[in-house]
């Protein structure tokens, strides 16, 4: 069992609250591009938070040439080992979805970890946009 993120973009309100409250948690700094989650404006008071989606077959993990990418035991999250990353950036490529991005400060590959099971954004998510749930993951299909 592990917290699930789960993302309704339309009770999204574009505050950008979570890509403030992921950049404070990894990068130590209220810059929202250090953060792993995006949102794009799709008009007034409305947003789409775009974060990775820790896949069933996870293209990054596959085309990790160090096996710096894996999934997560306890959180069942694909997560990035930044100290075996190379900087090779296949996993940006690989990423059907665009989920995975590089920070402009330093050039590390910047990759949702759902926060070691406690994500950050949906704490800080004051209208529901993206919330918990302890249970199994949902059963995704191919993209």
């Amino acid at each position: 069992m592990s917290n699930v993120l789960i993302v309704a973009p339309d009770r999204c309100i574009d505050c950008k609250k979570c890509e403030l409250a992921c950049s404070l948690h990894h990068a130590g700094s209220l810059d929202p591009d250090r953060g792993r989650i995006k949102v794009l404006n799709r008009g007034v008071e409305k947003g789409m938070p775009v974060v990775c989606l820790h896949c069933d077959e996870a293209a990054c993990l596959i085309v990790c040439p160090v096996g710096a990418i894996s999934r997560c035991d306890e959180t069942d999250a694909v997560v990035l080992d930044e100290t075996r990353c190379v900087r090779c950036k296949a996993c940006l490529a690989a990423c059907p979805f665009g989920n995975i991005t590089e920070d402009r400060v330093d050039g590390r590959v910047l990759k949702c970890d759902l926060c070691e099971g406690a994500p950050m954004c949906a704490v800080f998510c004051p209208s529901g946009a993206l919330v918990t749930r302890s249970g199994p993951r949902p059963l995704r299909s191919a993209p």
